[in-house]
């Protein structure tokens, strides 16, 4: 019977997560306005009208440059909880920091030979 319970909290918290992950969803499609008008269609940037096909390619480089971008950050807020439970065992931390870091540069290193960092 106590496992029963258990399931039972487990399934209420479900379905409270289900409700607010799909009220804030829905509820805007009920309550807003719904304009149709031409220049619903339009693409918008910074308040100023577009000239031209907003629909251009741009070069591969400036994903690549994003995805190192987006790297270099998780890997520096992986390295302030180290940061604070540093020095029980400084040595070992140290060499394990060491070689993040390393690992880290490798990637550094390859984009800058696959001339990443190079604009044309």
């Amino acid at each position: 019977m106590d496992t029963l319970h258990e399931y039972r909290i487990l399934g209420g918290f479900l379905a409270i997560g289900i409700v607010l992950a799909v009220i804030p969803l829905v509820l805007p499609m009920l309550l807003g306005p719904r304009y149709r008008g031409p220049k619903t269609q339009d693409t918008y940037e910074c308040g100023i009208d577009t000239i031209g096909s907003a629909w251009i390619r741009f070069s591969i480089a400036f994903y690549l440059f994003a995805l190192i971008f987006v790297a270099f950050e998780v890997d520096i807020l992986y390295l302030f909880p180290i940061a604070l439970v540093y020095g029980q065992y400084a040595w070992r931390d140290f060499i394990e920091i060491s070689m993040f870091l390393g690992i880290l540069s490798l990637a550094i290193v390859f984009a800058w030979r696959k001339r990443v960092f190079q604009w044309q």
